[in-house]
């Protein structure tokens, strides 16, 4: 850590387009995904699965519009906060809009089985896989923040966007495979699930001790700012990570016990 301010990549109300593009479109298509498969007669996901995926995208506003933005170009506690929204609160209420089952609705079926056909496939197992998607978001912020990467991102515009697209899509990628209510492949059951999110959370906690210690770190501000970081990290990772375990937590339907001499009807597992 060096006790001198942190440098910011260069501005500009151009910065505003991609950033009001990345909140926007995503909740416009989800929208017109939802008028469709309603016309076409197909059962559209909830109202509450709707109002998630748009609080994301709220999030990703939030994100990367004023104050936080600028805040975060400036200090490296406004970059955490940064990173929090993008890479686990965002990605968290996306995850449970159901989108893939919303556009598996919306399509027509020929290219409906091809999607299908897509997340069923060899690379997208290796990639859903719980032990991949944790070394993409959780391993690679040792990565950023013990190499030089970090201080690279703050220089450049085009690497500093980069890290942005790598927190949201690996953050819904992990929020995905632990706890979507989407179909996806190489899915565990959810105690080992909960075993992978356990070492996310213990390795979470980790990086944050050593960066409040001043310990591998290479961010290039003052030091408090890297402790007052390391403190979001750290308090706002755990209530991230514990609203992902409850979202996991939900979905465990334990099987019916065979003494009751109660026959259950079916339960509808799909999103709603």
């Amino acid at each position: 850590m060096h006790d001198h301010p942190m440098p910011a990549p260069g501005g500009g109300a151009w910065q505003a387009v991609p950033a009001v593009a990345a909140a926007v479109l995503p909740a416009v298509a989800y929208l017109l995904l939802v008028r469709r498969a309603a016309r076409s007669g197909r059962r559209p996901p909830g109202r509450w699965r709707t109002a998630a995926f748009l609080t994301g995208c709220a999030l990703l506003a939030v994100a990367l519009l004023p104050p936080v933005a600028p805040f975060a170009h400036r200090d490296f506690r406004g970059h955490m906060l940064q990173h929090l929204l993008i890479g686990m609160y965002a990605p968290l209420a996306l995850v449970l809009g159901a989108p893939i089952t919303l556009l598996l609705r919306a399509l027509p079926v020929r290219h409906a089985r091809r999607l299908t056909g897509v997340l069923r496939s060899r690379p997208m197992r290796s990639v859903a896989h719980p032990v991949t998607a944790l070394a993409l978001s959780t391993g690679s912020l040792a990565v950023l923040y013990f190499t030089p990467l970090y201080e690279a991102t703050t220089a450049d515009p085009v690497l500093h966007w980069s890290l942005h697209a790598h927190f949201l899509l690996s953050g819904c990628l992990f929020a995905w495979v632990i706890a979507g209510p989407d179909p996806a492949p190489s899915r565990p059951g959810v105690r080992a699930r909960l075993v992978v999110l356990g070492v996310a959370i213990a390795a979470h906690a980790v990086i944050a001790q050593l960066m409040y210690g001043g310990f591998l770190v290479d961010v290039h501000a003052p030091i408090a700012e890297v402790r007052g970081g390391a403190e979001i990290m750290y308090y706002g990772g755990d209530i991230a990570e514990l609203l992902l375990a409850a979202a996991l937590v939900a979905t465990w339907r334990p099987r019916a016990s065979s003494d009751r001499g109660v026959r259950r009807r079916p339960v509808d597992t799909s999103p709603a």
